[in-house]
């Protein structure tokens, strides 16, 4: 095979849900097979709440190539570059936050692709083609096939676009961010409420309508990933690197608090 394949994208294309975890903290390469060894399927190395710079994230996306895991970077903001220079140093997709509009989203997938569906800069021998060298015209189709890219929806008004952005040529899928959208609603956190009930409803047809992949961030309570789940997301972000060292230590404490002496 002339291209390292995106596991992510075909369990997706397959109908299963495919599981990622943050990393935030991580500022070493082997939470890529740290986070493979736990079955997660993506790696949502994060760019827009971390000091991470390019080369570090570049770094964390080539050991994900190896380890197995999709390496998927949510950039800081929609400017070309933040995408391009991912893309071209190891890393198989772009998660873009805060799309409200079709104008917005076609300005990330132009950036994340290559001619005809982009306007992306070919870069040469790239690690997602083992740096094989091969005729411009292969290897732009290989990685654009392979490329994940992933929209963040995260206000009322995206969701009111989401059937237009669920429309854009070279956008696979439309994330809900679940954190920012109930701020924007005024409810902070209440990811229970109906309006959050409704805004997952509406991605899920839209997705479901032009074939693109619902995925959701921000809920962690099982009960409710679990409902949001069944309601057809399938795309999930699980948590992070902070959260589950959080979760894991704040456990042994409490119980080696609790042991009498």
């Amino acid at each position: 095979m002339d291209i390292i394949p995106n596991h992510t994208k075909r369990r997706l294309k397959a109908g299963d849900i495919a599981l990622g975890m943050g990393a935030r903290q991580a500022r070493t390469v082997d939470i890529a097979m740290i986070a493979k060894t736990c079955d997660f399927d993506w790696l949502f190395i994060d760019m827009e709440h971390s000091s991470m710079d390019v080369d570090l994230a570049s770094q964390l996306a080539m050991a994900s190539l190896g380890a197995g895991i999709t390496p998927l970077v949510r950039v800081p903001g929609h400017e070309h570059y933040h995408a391009s220079r991912l893309l071209d140093n190891g890393a198989q997709g772009i998660v873009a936050p805060h799309v409200d509009t079709v104008e917005e989203a076609k300005r990330i997938a132009s950036a994340c692709r290559y001619p005809p569906i982009g306007h992306r800069s070919l870069a040469g021998a790239m690690p997602q083609l083992g740096f094989r060298t091969l005729p411009p015209g292969d290897a732009t189709r290989l990685v654009n096939e392979e490329t994940l890219v992933i929209v963040m929806l995260e206000t009322p008004k995206a969701i009111a676009n989401a059937d237009a952005i669920a429309q854009v040529e070279g956008v696979d899928g439309l994330l809900i961010g679940t954190n920012d959208l109930c701020a924007e609603l005024g409810i902070p956190g209440k990811f229970a409420d109906p309006k959050v009930e409704d805004a997952y409803r509406t991605v899920v047809a839209v997705c479901k309508k032009h074939g693109k992949i619902p995925g959701m961030g921000g809920v962690y309570e099982p009960k409710l990933m679990e409902k949001y789940i069944g309601y057809g997301m399938r795309m999930i972000l699980s948590g992070s690197d902070l959260s589950f060292l959080m979760a894991g230590a704040r456990a042994r404490t409490e119980f080696l608090r609790s042991v009498k002496v």
